[in-house]
């Protein structure tokens, strides 16, 4: 999703700047405009992470946290880490606002000629890098999964083969949906990644009946192929598609794309690979340890999607449109008020989540093959994870702060840097503290931890300072609320633990599903309760997103 909404944003910025002071009429209808495209993409990204704990509870259902589980989740690591690369960097931060550009100036041949150019030169490279992994993938895979005993390996290769041709499907719709948010069209694109969600699950009940775990793989593909490619480019073509083979690569504007593309090419920035390298060093864990620490991955993505992907899409208009006239104060207090407001969110859902890590992998993922022995292993990844959730919504803000002042190349080296340090810090955690999987999902929190300071700390100095002072009485409110909303919820659950366990005996599903609910209702209101005594501003601006949620 970052992809989407970063080439929406660009969209805004440059139809928001390209006319010099807008009228008011102009201004209410982009923000109409804006209000409306992020009303489908919250309900788009709420709608791909929901069936994202679907697809994970289906695969933990079918092969549990086993042997299998990981060997499907390892297939993906060469597929992804060739996406975020190669087709990824093309796609979020190059082709999209070079064409949004033209289509805003009127020039729709010359938008058109890029999107050909594009799509035939990088279709070239993209299919020659596939080949490559289709030729070499034993030792790739061996090597991406140094930990692997050699049974494991073999497993895997086939399951990458299968895997690997999506990336073509999500790179061609990458450049198909960048056209429809040109034109300000959101429905069709928002789509993709919920079909790619069916297509695994469909893979995990039907398919893998006759095909084992290969089943998911193939779900994977067929959902790639209809949700990502089918699908948009049937959208395009309904819109007016104009495409030629072409590969003026030296064309000014294509040229545009290479040189916005080439630094996060070269970057790995921690938000696309930290869950890439997290698998990597779970290769050498005992059986079960990858499946653990991607779901619980998968489970922390869900308020890191709503509240953080969702926010910066929203407020990143302002920014730009403050940017672009240098009003620094006023883009200092716009990101400011809305990594507060973010803050306000995401630290009490972490402190939630932590407490609440064990009956929410029993409600989601216990069932079938995935056993009682196995829910510990995996709820401990999540509190880790969870931790980090406000570093990780925070990035998304402090992102389009930079991408507003037009500036792509200081997060990738800021992300590049801090994964050169995540990296060993993987192994440092595992190894030699002995921390094992709950040590690799603790180098990442530590890592997006540090990422977020990083980040923030050089936007400070670009704009001059960042209401630290307020920030800081604005956090020491968020956490003293929080502590307390996660106390009542803890002692809550463990009288729920204590005094029902043997009504619920055999019910684990309705005993999870009682505690969240409880436990969760309660905290939410000691949260609200104590930010309200402690006068805490964000709570308002809450109550109106809330408020105007419920009108729409």
């Amino acid at each position: 999703m970052e992809a989407v909404s970063f080439g929406y944003n660009n969209s805004v910025m440059t139809s928001a700047t390209s006319s010099g002071n807008p009228d008011k009429s102009t201004s209410d209808n982009t923000h109409r405009k804006v209000a409306g495209a992020t009303g489908i993409m919250m309900l788009a990204i709420l709608a791909s992470r929901l069936l994202g704990l679907v697809r994970e509870a289906v695969i933990s259902g079918q092969f549990g946290q086993s042997k299998l589980s990981d060997v499907y989740y390892a297939a993906f690591i060469l597929p992804d880490l060739l996406f975020f690369l190669i087709a990824g960097g093309a796609l979020s931060s190059a082709f999209i606002p070079v064409f949004t550009e033209k289509i805003t100036q009127g020039k729709d041949n010359e938008a058109w000629h890029v999107f050909s150019t594009v799509a035939c030169v990088m279709f070239v490279v993209v299919s020659l890098f596939v080949l490559a992994g289709e030729i070499f993938t034993l030792p790739l895979v061996s090597m991406l999964n140094f930990g692997f005993e050699r049974d494991k390996v073999i497993m895997a290769v086939p399951l990458t083969r299968i895997v690997l041709p999506a990336q073509l499907c999500f790179f061609l719709g990458g450049l198909f949906m960048g056209t429809q948010y040109a034109q300000n069209r959101f429905v069709i694109p928002s789509l993709g990644p919920i079909i790619y969600n069916v297509g695994i699950i469909l893979g995990g009940l039907v398919l893998a009946r006759f095909l084992g775990v290969s089943g998911l793989c193939w779900g994977a593909l067929i959902g790639a192929i209809v949700g990502n490619f089918a699908l948009q480019l049937w959208a395009i073509k309904r819109e007016g598609m104009q495409f030629s083979v072409s590969f003026d690569w030296k064309n000014p504007d294509v040229m545009k794309v290479w040189k916005l593309m080439l630094p996060v090419v070269l970057g790995l920035a921690l938000p696309q690979v930290s869950i890439m390298v997290n698998r990597m060093f779970a290769t050498s864990l005992a059986n079960g340890s990858m499946s653990a620490i991607s779901r619980a991955n998968q489970l922390m993505q869900v308020p890191l999607g709503v509240f953080g992907q969702a926010m910066a899409v929203a407020i990143f208009p302002t920014l730009a449109a403050f940017a672009a006239r240098g009003e620094l104060a006023q883009m200092r207090s716009t990101a400011s008020t809305g990594i507060r407001n973010l803050l306000f969110l995401t630290i009490p859902s972490s402190v939630l989540m932590i407490v609440l890590a064990r009956p929410l992998v029993q409600l989601l993922l216990q069932h079938g093959k995935f056993h009682a022995v196995d829910t510990p292993m995996c709820a401990k990844a999540l509190a880790f994870y969870s931790i980090g959730i406000f570093a990780w919504s925070a990035q998304s803000i402090l992102s389009r702060a930079y991408y507003a002042m037009q500036d792509t190349i200081t997060p990738v080296v800021i992300g590049t840097g801090i994964t050169a340090l995540f990296i060993p810090m993987n192994w440092l955690f595992m190894t030699p503290l002995h921390m094992g999987y709950v040590g690799l999902c603790l180098a990442t929190t530590v890592a997006a931890i540090l990422h977020m300071v990083v980040m923030q700390y050089v936007l400070a100095r670009r704009l001059h300072g960042f209401e630290t002072k307020t920030m800081m009485l604005s956090l020491i409110r968020i956490l003293a609320a929080s502590a307390l909303a996660g106390c009542v919820a803890w002692y809550i659950r463990i009288a729920l633990d204590a005094h029902f366990v043997s009504i619920t005996t055999g019910q684990v599903k309705l005993h999870s599903l009682l505690t969240l609910l409880i436990c969760s209702a309660a905290g939410v209101v000691v949260y609200a309760v104590s930010a309200w005594l402690l006068k805490a501003d964000e709570l308002h601006t809450a109550l109106r997103m809330f408020r105007r949620r419920r009108l729409a």
